[in-house]
């Protein structure tokens, strides 16, 4: 038996070696999918994509994760190594933006809804401002604040277990919502704020319709 973080566990693996001695090798029809750029393959199917997830690494090395959503391609392929990603109004927090300052480090999954593959890409990043890419990823007439640059070095297709078990795009399956917090109530909790779960639920929901571009 083994400890970590506090909970007793069979075993801690710790290495690559303890890993593959309960996993086989992956086979070849996974073992070289990676690729270096984005090629015609993968660029039709960003082009088909309205969501992306972009992993992104904090100053005190911690991971955050942010996602973007806007119509099907929205994201541009500029070059087969160079992507170009709008920003929406948010929060204003930047997390994202100000890890890519400090680590230009990057992992994005685009997700198309209703289908199961994902598509993952890696690199490098940079955050922009820029009048012909703002002007390129306007919606509604709306250019775009900033635009994150992406240097592409890794691309690979996922396979569609995660959602295939997850259900997903299954409606007739989808879990009971009505005791979910919502983020209204989650922000008064998280940040003791002094205004009413129904203040700041009706800050939210105006947010949503008044300042998507």
């Amino acid at each position: 038996m083994d400890e970590i973080f506090g909970h007793r566990v069979d075993e801690h693996i710790q290495s690559t070696t303890a890993l593959r001695k309960h996993v086989n090798p992956p086979s070849h029809y996974v073992n070289n999918k990676v690729i270096d750029h984005v090629d015609a393959l993968a660029q039709r199917f960003i082009a088909a994509s309205s969501l992306a997830l972009i992993s992104s690494v904090r100053p005190d090395g911690r991971l955050d994760i942010t996602p973007r959503g806007d119509p099907a391609g929205f994201v541009h392929v500029l070059t087969k190594n160079l992507i170009a990603i709008p920003d929406r109004p948010g929060n204003n927090r930047m997390d994202t933006f100000e890890n890519i300052i400090e680590n230009q480090n990057i992992g994005i999954i685009f997700i198309i809804p209703g289908h199961r593959d994902t598509l993952r890409v890696s690199g490098q990043a940079a955050l922009v401002k820029d009048s012909s890419l703002a002007e390129a990823t306007a919606v509604n007439g709306r250019p775009a604040g900033f635009t994150l640059l992406v240097k592409v070095e890794r691309v690979l297709c996922h396979c569609p277990k995660a959602f295939i078990r997850g259900k997903v795009w299954q409606p007739e399956d989808w879990p009971d919502t009505s005791d979910v917090p919502t983020l209204g109530e989650m922000m008064v909790a998280h940040g003791k704020m002094s205004e009413s779960i129904a203040e700041v639920e009706a800050v939210v929901q105006n947010d949503g319709k008044v300042r998507l571009y």
